[in-house]
């Protein structure tokens, strides 16, 4: 009976402790994808001002 609880709490711990390392690869991910979509958000911006200075009127 001792061995089984044992076990069932070495299984719900492991189990715990994978949920947070995916949870913290996650999170690690969306602040990727977050920085990546403030570069590219920065380089349309630049883009954008530059842009109407280059058309000609005529």
């Amino acid at each position: 009976m001792t061995s089984s609880i044992v076990l069932v709490c070495a299984v719900l711990a492991s189990l715990a402790v994978g949920v947070l390392v995916a949870y913290g690869v996650c999170m690690a991910m969306f602040g990727v994808f977050q920085m990546h979509v403030r570069q590219v958000a920065a380089g349309n911006e630049s883009r954008r001002a530059v842009a109407p200075a280059q058309v000609v009127k005529g």
